[in-house]
């Protein structure tokens, strides 16, 4: 990952950070607020507490994901928050945005990024996979499924075997 390869003190945190952001679709705000106590590594759940009047829900954690998350919890100890500053108290929406950006500089991207880009490219990925609209309105906590049904619209694979003659 790009993040990691970029360096520096927490370039594991920063990796993570922007793997987390991705899978799960989290807002800058939703990553600086997670807790360690809404991770069960055994379990291999997080549960997503979203903001903006979100819904929340449970989501699954994967190999790559657990193992990030196990070593950096080795790493940075018992603090509450899983995004820490180099203080160890939580980040901040600025210091998110920093990560993403530098982050995407590493990885080549020539425009600017920010961490809501993240976000909906959750959702173009999901829709693009062929998962439900309605799966991808509870994944991403949306209240209203019309700020859904924008990542499904440009999907024009999901068409492809409609018809099988």
């Amino acid at each position: 990952m790009a993040a990691r390869h970029a360096g520096g003190r927490l370039a594991d945190r920063d990796a993570l950070l922007i793997m987390m952001a991705y899978r799960h679709g989290f807002r800058a705000s939703e990553l600086i607020a997670l807790r360690w106590d809404q991770i069960d590594l055994k379990a291999g759940t997080l549960h997503v507490a979203r903001l903006k009047n979100g819904s929340p829900s449970t989501h699954p954690l994967r190999g790559p994901e657990l193992r990030a998350l196990r070593a950096w919890k080795r790493e940075q100890g018992d603090a509450p928050y899983v995004f820490t500053s180099l203080r160890g108290g939580p980040m901040t929406r600025r210091t998110v945005h920093h990560v993403v950006a530098e982050g995407a500089k590493a990885a080549g991207i020539e425009f600017p990024v920010h961490p809501h880009m993240l976000r909906h490219a959750t959702g173009y990925y999901l829709a693009n996979a062929g998962q439900d609209t309605r799966a991808i309105q509870l994944y991403l906590g949306h209240k209203n499924i019309q700020h859904t049904v924008r990542y499904t619209e440009l999907a024009s694979g999901r068409f492809k075997d409609f018809w099988k003659d």
